[in-house]
């Protein structure tokens, strides 16, 4: 008697998020990982926050945030396409993937507009303090 599969077996449906996502998740680890080897006075302080990749894996939009703040995002960006074959040979060798996908880089405007936010809350409450009811 032969087994009994049920729909979809053999296929990874474990997973509960987008194999896009899972991508770049580990993306994000190598790159990181990656940048605290460079020796690059651009890239000491920078962190990378998420990295966006398509469907079929071709490009990967890679979001970063500094202390330098939005003043330094030139540099950054340079400095991080002058080091992008040493980042895509990382990933080849980590993820032994059949291709590794393209790297874009791009500051973290979602990061830099909490931070807005949040200091503008901050001043608002130094210039008007809750009354304590």
């Amino acid at each position: 008697m032969a087994p009994n599969r049920s729909r979809g077996a053999g296929r990874s449906s474990g997973h509960r998020y987008p194999r896009s996502a899972r991508v770049g998740e580990t993306l994000r680890e190598i790159i990181a990982d990656e940048l605290v080897r460079i020796d690059d006075e651009h890239l000491e302080f920078v962190t990378i926050t998420k990295i966006d990749v398509d469907n079929e894996l071709n490009r990967a939009i890679v979001y970063f945030d500094s202390l330098a703040g939005p003043d330094g995002d030139a540099e950054i960006v340079e400095a991080l396409d002058r080091h992008r074959h040493r980042l895509q040979s990382s990933i080849n060798r980590q993820i032994r993937a059949k291709k590794t996908p393209v790297l874009q880089f791009r500051p973290d405007d979602v990061i830099r507009s909490a931070e807005r936010i949040d200091d503008i809350l901050r001043a608002d409450r130094a210039t008007h303090p809750a009354a304590d009811d």
